[in-house]
């Protein structure tokens, strides 16, 4: 059987992931492309991120004429658990023309799970619910000649029977990760990848991961797809890997695309010793939390690894926030590993959101303020966004309109009733952003440091002044003014 693997990821239908210059090929069908091969199918991938319409996906359909196409959207990602609309509608291009073709096609992503009726009724044959590679080798492995693929007895699958959608039962999570196949790279085009880096960044970042899952539980965080649990591959595996890659594909740097890197006891330990005997020389950036960054001896191991860049979920200053979140964090905890880091050489960086329900004039002063005390080394800001499956989208679906989505990542449309308009929320992340960038050259001057863009010190300035006036007419409690308009001394 040949199958045809591609994705609903387009990087041109988002103007700031395309400004930003930083793509990473699809990581999650590369694994069960190889699965698929491991067991005799012929597997190609049509990787259309860096293409500008969805309608590309014909050339590979009638040059390569499979037997089934499968839309597996790369879970890994964070950009495609948004579930934008922009990467659904090109989904829905690519199952027309395939169907078009007569070709059955298998659709495995967030957004399909959450909205299992719109994608069949736009022709998806069967849509895999949960962790997707053994699912569909057991999927594709029922065809044969008189009834071709049949989903009857496969866990993890919903599907079209006697006119009703029906859902089999779920599928267990794999535990033992080091089992699977090393996904398939050589069906990427990775010269594509680093011709866009090299422009942009002038270096070469490739994605892996170690994991699948997170067990903790902020409520409004989406896992339709590998849920609560939280399994690991092997560090010596994980450092085979980069090893093969990096003589492969020369690349400098990797995005650990985990939700929470090294949460396993030792495994730091384990991975920074491999990476030592193996005299394996990269940077990578991961992602993780406040609270399991406080052992000096685990930062340490992260530092002497290659580790630069700790993304950490900090999401306010409010500790009400916090808590309402369900987050499991404290704002010293956020404090202490913030030093921790810094101490390490790390630079931390902090996801931040605005607009969660409760959250008052009073709690976005002290998300600002959070940021002029600790000074991360760089701010990802987003807006609440409730999506199907989290305690939060029940919270707040009765004040649900129309638009339930993000077309995309640049939207920030709050899409649920609060105490600003949803254009506030807007002008507030890019007047923090402003400010944030303000306060970094500000600092770098102090330090002499002239390879920073000082230039750019006057357009932040005047475009912080303009969104500073707006924010406080829409809403004079905030007062913004009353921040301190300079970082504080280190």
């Amino acid at each position: 059987m040949k199958v045809l693997f591609t994705h609903s990821y387009f990087l041109h239908f988002d103007k700031k992931q395309l400004k930003t210059g930083a793509p990473y090929p699809p990581l999650a069908p590369l694994y069960a492309a190889a699965l698929l091969r491991e067991n005799g199918f012929e597997v190609k991938l049509a990787d259309l991120q860096l293409s500008v319409s969805p309608a590309g996906i014909e050339t590979h359909l009638l040059d390569f004429k499979p037997d089934v196409l499968v839309i597996y959207d790369d879970s890994f990602n964070y950009l495609t658990k948004m579930c934008l609309t922009n990467m659904r509608e090109a989904c829905f291009e690519m199952q027309k023309i395939a169907k078009s073709l007569g070709i059955p096609v298998v659709v495995s992503s967030s957004d399909a799970t959450d909205h299992l009726e719109k994608y069949i009724s736009k022709g998806a044959d069967y849509i895999i619910i949960g962790e997707a590679e053994h699912t569909l080798l057991e999927l594709l492995n029922s065809a044969n000649q008189s009834r071709g693929i049949c989903g009857e007895g496969v866990k993890g699958l919903a599907y079209v029977y006697e006119g009703k959608i029906l859902k089999t039962l779920p599928r267990e999570v794999k535990r033992e990760l080091d089992e699977l196949p090393s996904p398939a790279w050589d069906l990427v085009d990775i010269e594509s990848y680093r011709k866009v880096w090299m422009k942009s960044h002038g270096y070469f970042s490739i994605n892996l991961v170690t994991t699948r899952g997170c067990p903790y539980k902020c409520n409004w965080c989406a896992k339709p797809v590998y849920g609560n649990r939280y399994n690991s591959h092997s560090p010596q595996r994980i450092v085979h890997e980069i090893k093969e890659l990096q003589r492969k594909f020369q690349f400098t740097h990797i995005w650990f695309a985990d939700d929470i890197f090294g949460l396993k006891p030792n495994w730091l330990r384990e991975f920074s010793e491999c990476m030592a005997v193996e005299k394996i020389e990269i940077r990578y950036k991961i992602q993780s939390r406040a609270d399991l960054l406080l052992e000096d001896e685990n930062i340490r191991f992260l530092e002497e690894s290659g580790c630069e860049e700790v993304w950490l979920g900090a999401e306010s200053g409010s500790q009400k926030i916090l808590d309402a979140m369900e987050k499991g964090i404290k704002i010293d905890q956020i404090e202490r590993a913030t030093l921790l880091l810094k101490q390490h050489h790390i630079s931390p960086c902090f996801f931040l959101q605005f607009g969660y329900p409760g959250e008052l004039a009073e709690d976005i002063q002290m998300t600002i303020r959070m940021l002029d005390k600790l000074q991360p080394h760089d701010i990802g800001i987003s807006v609440s966004y409730p999506l199907p499956g989290t305690k939060f989208y029940e919270q707040v679906k009765s004040q649900l309109h129309e638009k339930q989505n993000w077309t995309d990542s640049n939207d920030l449309h709050h899409l649920f009733e609060g105490p600003f308009m949803p254009q506030f929320y807007r002008d507030l992340q890019r007047f923090v952003h402003y400010r944030f960038r303000s306060g970094q050259l500000l600092e770098a001057f102090k330090r002499r440091n002239f390879k920073r863009r000082l230039a750019l010190a006057p357009y932040y300035y005047i475009k912080q002044q303009i969104l500073k006036r707006k924010l406080n007419k829409k809403s004079p409690e905030l007062l913004l003014d009353v921040i301190p308009s300079r970082r504080p001394k280190s």
